[in-house]
């Protein structure tokens, strides 16, 4: 049922000529393909700001997916009470083959929150009035956690190291200052008896 649903709001999405992006930072080489009437998604995982054409590809499959139905709370009167509009989306990190393992790793320290006891990482989303916004919203916020996920830590230049070497001596040097002032100043105080 879930991804009879994903597959017509693809199809909606694709017929009003709108593309799936990550909703936080740059898009990053997101794309959504129907291959063989499946809606996959794909994720490119490489280095922060390059632009190479070697990423290694990754697709979310909708069907390991297991996608809820809920009410939604706030405004909306009697509708809101009667359609099931929440979407909740949850996977087991672990055992998501379709994830490489250094991701996975990232996706459980940066998601503490999200992610329960039985280790499902889980998504929901309640801004539309359709279940097909909001799955498609769930998705676009998985596409987001793995390209958060999958960031590499830039690399520091020489320059970097320079500066950071130069804060280092600066703050010690600052350090050895402010402990000379106040040994002075203790011993100042003391008195001698002899």
């Amino acid at each position: 049922m879930a991804a009879h649903i994903a597959r017509r709001c693809y199809l909606l999405c694709r017929r009003a000529g709108e593309h799936v992006i990550p909703q936080q930072g740059k898009p990053r080489n997101v794309l959504i393909r129907d291959i063989n009437n499946t809606l996959q998604q794909n994720v490119a995982y490489g280095t922060r700001g390059t632009d190479s054409t070697q990423d290694a590809h990754v697709h979310i499959p909708v069907d390991r997916l297991t996608v809820s139905y809920s009410r939604s709370s706030g405004p909306g009167g009697q509708h809101v009470n009667k359609v099931s509009t929440k979407a909740e989306v949850r996977f087991h990190v672990q055992t998501a083959d379709w994830i490489p393992e250094d991701v996975r790793q990232n996706i459980f320290e940066k998601n503490k929150n999200r992610i329960n006891k039985a280790g499902e990482l889980l998504v929901t989303s309640e801004l539309g009035r359709s279940q097909h916004r909001n799955l498609s919203d769930c998705i676009q916020k998985i596409s987001a956690i793995l390209a958060e996920a999958s960031e590499k830590p830039r690399e520091p230049t020489a320059e970097d190291v320079a500066l950071r070497a130069a804060r280092l001596e600066k703050g010690n040097k600052e350090r050895l200052k402010q402990k000379k002032m106040y040994s002075a100043t203790k011993k100042s105080r003391r008195v001698d008896f002899d």
